[in-house]
């Protein structure tokens, strides 16, 4: 089997992660997969396997599933430390024609209780380092059953113990039945459970198929993104099905990706904006660990103009690109923009791009209050196409609220120029009166003030847009440098500076502004106590 017949084949039928491995083994048994960590899971299989060992390991997992009593239809919530082996446990449990419910591990055990309960009776995979943050959860009453990765705990079933379970052959999700559950970033809240089918992740590799076309030889494709992410449903589904070497990394420590980036060479690197801003110091680096980069990728959030242009002014190839994705779980990619290295630095960070050529999704922008939308008046993003999430598990009522017949409201604002770019200038809940984009001002005060490593703006007393900046070290920023940077922005209240630690973040690494805002509110009243 061929990559493009596989590929044919999940068009038509739908993408089951269960069945990839298998598929990606077919294609090519030898395509090496790279950890820059031990699975849990198989702590003896070492860091090097091959697409069929890979596959292998899936299919036995699989056996032990059935022969904890998992069976098909059934939920299972898998929220384990994080490690590349859950989207391998999660390929089992579709395997064996369950729906997999992907929990980040960043999520607090209330939260973690709260989303179990809303799974109704799900079986959960976990490892006793989760399950003593779930002490006081009470598990027994939420779940079915409690199996356990790496060490066992009274009451559940370990799947050590069950190695050497007869195989099972696969069983198949119906392609419009949900087959994967992720969930939100919960910026605004507790998280959603999104409802993903085999036919709507399998539309969602159109886009990135095209650009991974970019991509003539078979070279290595390091992805860092959240084993939980359904963007970690496409990413690997696409670079094991163009049989392209893949390095998976959990680490972010710029030291130690420089040594992962240096011994493999990527030619394509898929990472969080939050990420690739943490790597920047790495741009210096005399080794040029990002030299063998041909294409960057990024998606979840928009990205900074001034990252996108060191990382590619670190590429030694020739026709560099960096390709911003812009979409949501609800929607997967919605749009999308190349940018180069001789104009990223000039680009505007609000711009992000054209929606997918044919057979992807269609985008507009909808007046929020009877005027046409416009860069001063900007309009609801909506996005239409078949790749659209089915529902909210449980919530039906809260989908239904953002779906319009076809077109699902993103809950972001923009406007279209002229040519058709789509241009994203804030969340709706995020916005503040008399400032017409946040994210704007941070992209314009970041790229002047090197020492600035993340810049937040967010409410303060009276609606007051005030600025939440970090910096590199912690160091103290020059009030007179800040002045000089913002002079543009006079609506903008005096800054606070914070160490990054203290930044509430989403599993994805997005800045929880909300919560930011609320913190400083009452920091702000206990102030005057």
């Amino acid at each position: 089997m061929k990559g493009s017949t596989a590929y044919k084949s999940i068009l038509k039928r739908g993408l089951h992660i269960g069945l990839l491995p298998q598929m990606a083994a077919a294609v090519n048994p030898s395509t090496p997969i790279t950890l820059d960590h031990q699975l849990d899971v198989f702590p003896d299989a070492g860091r090097r396997l091959t697409v069929a060992q890979y596959a292998g390991h899936v299919d036995d997992l699989a056996a032990r599933l059935w022969a904890a009593g998992i069976r098909p239809g059934e939920r299972v919530v898998i929220y384990k430390t994080a490690n590349a082996d859950h989207w391998m446990i999660a390929s089992a449990v579709s395997r064996i024609g369950a729906v997999v419910v992907n929990l980040s591990p960043a999520l607090d055990a209330v939260t973690v209780a709260a989303l179990i309960e809303r799974a109704d009776q799900p079986s959960l995979v976990t490892d006793t380092a989760k399950l003593d943050i779930l002490a006081e959860i009470p598990l027994a009453d939420l779940t079915k059953r409690v199996v356990t990765v790496g060490g066992e705990r009274p009451g559940t079933t370990s799947l050590a113990s069950l190695a050497g379970s007869p195989r099972v052959a696969p069983v198949v999700r119906p392609i419009d039945e949900a087959a994967v559950i992720t969930h939100t970033s919960g910026t605004t809240g507790l998280p959603k459970l999104v409802v993903h089918t085999p036919r709507t992740q399998g539309l969602r590799l159109i886009p990135q198929w095209r650009l991974l076309s970019l991509m003539r030889k078979k070279e290595t494709v390091a992805i860092h993104v959240p084993f939980v992410h359904s963007r970690m449903v496409a990413a690997m589904s696409l670079a094991l099905l163009k049989e392209y070497p893949v390095l998976l990394m959990r680490e972010s420590d710029p030291a130690d990706v420089a040594e992962h980036l240096l011994a493999h060479r990527p030619a394509l690197i898929e990472a969080l904006p939050n990420s690739l801003m943490e790597w920047e110091p790495l741009t210096d680096d005399p080794r040029t660990p990002f030299a063998s980069v041909k294409v960057f990728s990024s998606t979840f959030d928009a990205i900074h103009p001034g990252t996108m242009s060191k990382l590619l002014k670190s590429s030694h190839r020739r026709g560099a690109l960096f390709f911003q994705i812009y979409g949501q779980s609800e929607v997967g990619p919605a749009a999308g923009r190349a940018y180069l290295r001789h104009s990223a630095h000039k680009a505007n960070g609000r711009c992000v791009g054209w929606a997918m050529p044919l057979g992807a999704a269609k985008v507009r922008v909808v007046s929020r209050d009877g005027r046409p939308p416009s860069e001063t008046n900007p309009g609801s993003i909506e996005v239409a196409w078949d790749g659209l999430a089915k529902t909210y598990f449980a919530e039906q009522d809260r989908y239904d609220t953002n779906r319009n017949g076809d077109w699902w409201r993103t809950g972001d604002v923009g406007y279209r120029t002229r040519l058709g770019c789509l241009h994203m200038l804030d969340r709706e809940v995020d916005m503040i009166p008399g400032v017409r984009s946040s994210l704007e001002i941070e992209d314009v005060v970041l790229s002047k003030l090197s020492e600035l490593s993340e810049l937040v703006v967010v409410p303060g007393p009276d609606s007051q847009p005030v600025p939440v900046i970090c910096t590199v070290d912690d160091k103290p920023l020059d009030p007179q440098r800040w002045r000089a940077a913002a002079a543009a922005f006079p609506q903008l209240a005096d800054p606070v500076q914070i160490p990054q630690a203290d930044l509430p973040r989403t599993a994805t690494l997005k800045v929880q502004r909300l919560a930011l805002a609320r913190r400083l509110e009452k920091q702000w009243e206990d102030d005057k106590d």
